[in-house]
This record gives C-alpha cells, structure tokens and sequence, in this order.
C-alpha cells in the first residue's frame, strides 16, 4: 500500500474521495465553490473576518487555530497568568526554558534565553510576539512580522504598491514602529488570491529564497508564483514562514540562507563562507548561530516529501461538511491531534497504530536531542573551565568553532516543531553529528 500510495504522489496527482484534483500551475482549489458571495473581496482585504462571509466553513476553522491541542511531544498547553498593563494576556503557553534549562545555557547571552515558550496556533502570533520578554531583551527589528503577521497587505502600502519595497521598509524599522503598520495574524489574503482563490506566496523572502535555491540546481530566475504547481504550492504557502532564516546587514533583511541547498550542512556553509552569527555566547565567547524554525528544510528531506505529500495534505486535510461539501480544513494542526485523520488518505491502519508510529520515531528524536545537550553542556563548560585557566584564546577557537557548529545542528532538530517525524533518519544523523562535534571539541581542549 505505501508504495501504491508513494507512486500516486509522485506522479503529481492526489486522490480524495475517488476525486483527482489537477497539478498544473496556477490551478484553483476545488474549495472555491463554496464561496457564498456576499463580499466583494480586493487585494487589499486583509481582514478575516470578510473572507469568512463568502468561505463560512473556511473561517470557522480558521478561528479554531486558538485551540491548544498538545500531544506527547509537542503543541501547548493552557497557561493562565495575570494580565498587566504590560502584557493582557490572560494566558499563554509553557515555558521551554523553564521544562529544560539546559537551554538557557545554550543560548547564553542572547534573547531566546530570556523567554522561549511551546508555539501557540496561527490565532496568537502576532499577540505572542507582540508581548514575549525577548522584546525587552533586545530591541528586535520589523523584519519579525514577516512570520508573526499578515504583511501583504500592509508591505503594498508602506511601498505605495511596491510589495519588495514595502518590505524592505518594515525590515529596517524598529519592531514597536512596524507593528503599527499590521492589524491581523496570519489572514487568508496571505496565502490566496482574493479574486480565484488560487494559492500564491507572497513573502518577498520565500521568492528570493527559492529563486537562490533553484539556481543552485542550475534553474535561472526561478519565479515562484509562474512556476510552480499546485501540489506544490500546497507547501510554499507554509514554507513562507515555517523555515531557517537570517537578518542580512544593518538594513535586517529576511534572508533564507539556501544558495547552497537546504539541508543543514548545505545551510551552515553559507552561514560559515557569510562569517555570519546571531550572538557571542556569553559563556565562551563562540560566535554562535540560533537556528529558527526549519520545518519546510527538514521536511525536504523526509519519504513524504520525496512521495509528493505537501504540508497541506497533512495538517490542512480535506473533510466533508454536510452531505455534499468538501473543503480544506483551516484549523492547522497536528494529525495526532485530529486522531491522525489526514494519515487515513494513504496508510489503512488505525488512528491508534498510526500515533504509535509516529511517537516511535519522536521518543527516538526526543533521547537523541538530550544526549546531544548534554554533550554540548560538557563542552560549553569545559571551554569556561579552560578560559578561567588562562588558556590561549588561539588554543580555544578550535572548541569554540566545534561549539559553534554542534550547537547549530543540536538547535535545528530543537527548533524544528515536529520533534524529528518530518524526516526521522535525517534528524537522527544531524543531532548524532551533533554529538560527535561536541565530543571532538572537548578532546580539542585536551592537553
């Protein structure tokens, strides 16, 4: 059956419900027919809410995002808290920092150890970035709300039409200035067009991103939104934020580092020939790299991927409303937490089976990831150790870079949400590398 099913996806189709729905470019999605047609939807309706009044079932799921549905290894829990005047929430989610301090010491020195709590649903990011202690850290640029907000619109207006433009000019802002300039989280305008509903990216840092990975593969002037199919827009769209990324230069431009490709060895290369890091440890003195969230990298490369599942035929799957209406559903989230139903397309076994399988390859992932903190917290404080001592600092670059690389490839499998399952062998083979690094540079220390 699963080579059936890998077959299947390969050849570009998806098959639901005995319907195929095209692959070509630029095709619409089948749910545009339930549009009610009420509002008269522009490209500059970044509100959800009128989106809602033509795609009810749509918005409903939509605003189901707030939910918080944690499973073994991740989603967020209900944390309730008193509101101040600083930050009116009246909950949140749980602190990682507090359930792991090891990573306050990883992050020594830079914002994330200040505050870094379990990802929240679309509905809270751009309230959660909003009011996160990292704010007080650090005075964090624009170039944030790129993940955090809906900007399209928002990036047309500050570029008077000029969506590059626009931002470039939030980037550059300071973050408490740019958040004026946006309204909503993540809205329907991000992802669709207003007039077909067809998918579309419309993150300026997703198109160059891509245009720079194609041409690593030898394509020229890749344009995402002429290029590519439906299938695989069905990706891109989440790919816009769900990835590694760095701020370029003083001007903070949203720059994914894929010039080289988008595995992590590909990624920290750039990142290494750039001579870029996010912070000084404050501990050692590494130049120290804080991977973001890389789920679209990891994804790449996984058996799903490579069989043609999009990201939306897992945490968006199609479901029958009524008698006679399928849609996507919008409540975005993990398959474990809807009894694994978008797993029941391709595989015929048990929602009880397939959360069994899936939690197989994350308590692997999950007793890798300690091992390779722990072999990082032995090197960190042998370097300290080291560097009271009087040792040279010419004597310690070796450790540090070892630090520096270890830590980044330990931080990819950490910041990446699906706890290893997006790619078991690959996330495996990165946190073992990342073991072995922090090994090696404790031996470096070694008279």
């Amino acid at each position: 059956m699963q080579a059936r099913s890998a077959l299947i996806w390969a050849l570009g189709a998806t098959l639901v419900a005995g319907t195929v729905w095209g692959s070509g470019a630029g095709a619409s999605e089948p749910e545009g027919v339930t549009s009610a047609g009420t509002v008269n939807l522009t490209d500059e309706s970044d509100d959800p809410a009128l989106w809602g009044q033509n795609y009810p079932h749509h918005y409903a799921d939509y605003k189901k995002t707030g939910e918080q549905s944690p499973t073994k290894h991740g989603g967020s829990r209900v944390v309730r808290r008193t509101p101040t005047a600083e930050d009116p929430r009246a909950h949140t989610s749980q602190s990682r920092i507090e359930e792991d301090p090891r990573l306050v010491t990883m992050w020594a020195g830079y914002a994330f150890s200040k505050d870094f709590r379990e990802d929240r649903g679309h509905a809270y990011m751009l309230e959660d970035q909003k009011y996160t202690r990292r704010q007080k850290a650090v005075q964090q640029p624009g170039t944030c709300l790129n993940c955090h907000a809906s900007v399209y619109v928002p990036f047309k207006k500050a570029g008077n039409g000029d969506l590059v433009k626009g931002f470039e000019m939030l980037n550059a802002m300071k973050y408490q200035d740019a958040v004026q300039h946006v309204k909503y989280p993540v809205s329907c305008i991000d992802c669709h067009d207003p007039a077909t509903m067809k998918l579309r990216v419309t993150r300026p840092a997703f198109m160059e991103g891509m245009r720079a990975y194609k041409a690593s593969q030898g394509v020229k002037d890749y344009d995402v939104n002429k290029a590519a199919s439906q299938k695989e827009m069905r990706t891109f769209v989440c790919g816009q934020c769900h990835v590694e990324y760095y701020f370029k230069g003083p001007e903070k431009r949203l720059v994914f580092p894929w010039s080289k490709g988008l595995k992590v060895d590909e990624i920290y290369s750039f990142y290494e020939d750039t001579q870029f890091k996010d912070w000084t440890h404050a501990r050692t003195g590494a130049p120290a790299l804080k991977a973001q969230h890389p789920e679209f990298e990891l994804y790449s490369q996984g058996i799903h991927a490579r069989s043609g599942v999009s990201c939306a035929d897992c945490h968006m799957p199609r479901k029958k409303v009524g008698e006679d209406l399928r849609i996507t559903d919008h409540q975005i989230r993990s398959p474990l937490a809807a009894e694994a139903a978008s797993c029941k397309t391709c595989h015929r076994w048990s929602p009880a089976e397939m959360q069994a399988r899936v939690e197989i390859h994350q308590d692997r992932t999950a007793a890798l990831r300690d091992r390779a903190m722990n072999a990082l917290m032995a090197l960190i404080s042998e370097i300290e150790t080291a560097s009271a001592s009087g040792k040279p600092d010419a004597a310690l670059a070796q450790a540090r870079a070892l630090q520096r690389k270890s830590q980044f490839y330990l931080d990819f499998v950490e910041a990446e949400n699906s706890v290893g399952f997006h790619a078991p062998g690959e996330a495996a083979r990165i946190l073992a590398e990342s073991i072995d690094l922090s090994r090696q540079g404790q031996l470096a220390l070694r008279p």
